[in-house]
C-alpha cells in the first residue's frame, strides 16, 4: 500500500509541475517569441520600462523556469524564475485598482486572483521541490544510496604499479 501511495504522490507532483509549466510555456511559444514586436508594443503601452529588454528577460525567465519545472531539475530555481515573471506581469497587466469601469475592474481582478493562485503553486514548489518523479528527486535518491552505503560503494583507490622492464 505504501508503494501505491508513493507512486501516486510522485505522479501527482509530476502532474502539478506540468500543469503549472503549461501556462508559462504556452505563453512563451504561442505569444512572446512569435509576436515579439507586438508584445513589445503592448508592454510599452502598459508602462513597462525598456520593453524590448524586459521582454528578452521575460523570455529567458519563462524558458529557464518552464524547462526546469517540467523536468523537475533545479525545481526551486525554476519556480523562482517563474514567480519573478508572474509578479512583474501581474503588476503591469492586471492592475485592477487602476480601473474605474466596473467591468474592466472585475475582469482584471479575476486575472489578478488567477495569477495569485498560480503563485501559490509555485510557492509550493519552492517549499517542497519537484517531488519523487523529478530529476531533483532522482538525484536525492542517488545521494541517499551513496550515504546509506557508507562509502562501501565508492571505488577503491588504485595502487600505482611500477612498470616492469624486460631484458632484451
Amino acid at each position: 500500500m505504501e508503494q501505491l501511495a508513493a507512486a501516486m504522490k510522485g505522479f501527482m507532483s509530476l502532474l502539478a509541475r506540468l500543469c503549472l509549466a503549461a501556462v508559462f510555456v504556452a505563453s512563451l511559444v504561442g505569444n512572446k517569441i512569435p509576436q515579439f514586436q507586438q508584445t513589445t508594443e503592448l508592454m510599452q503601452s502598459e508602462g513597462v520600462p525598456n520593453p524590448k529588454l524586459a521582454l528578452a528577460g521575460a523570455i529567458f525567465l519563462l524558458a529557464i523556469g518552464g524547462i526546469s519545472v517540467i523536468l523537475g531539475a533545479w525545481t526551486r530555481i525554476g519556480a523562482f524564475c517563474l514567480l519573478v515573471f508572474l509578479g512583474a506581469a501581474t503588476w503591469y497587466f492586471h492592475d485592477f485598482w487602476r480601473f474605474a469601469d466596473p467591468l474592466q475592474r472585475q475582469l482584471q481582478t479575476i486575472q489578478f486572483m488567477k495569477n495569485l493562485a498560480i503563485a501559490g503553486g509555485l510557492f509550493a514548489l519552492l517549499a517542497f521541490g519537484g517531488g519523487a518523479w523529478s530529476v531533483d528527486g532522482w538525484i536525492g535518491r542517488k545521494r541517499q544510496e551513496v550515504e546509506a552505503g557508507g562509502g562501501a560503494t565508492a571505488a577503491k583507490p588504485r595502487v600505482p604499479v611500477k612498470p616492469t622492464t624486460q631484458a632484451a
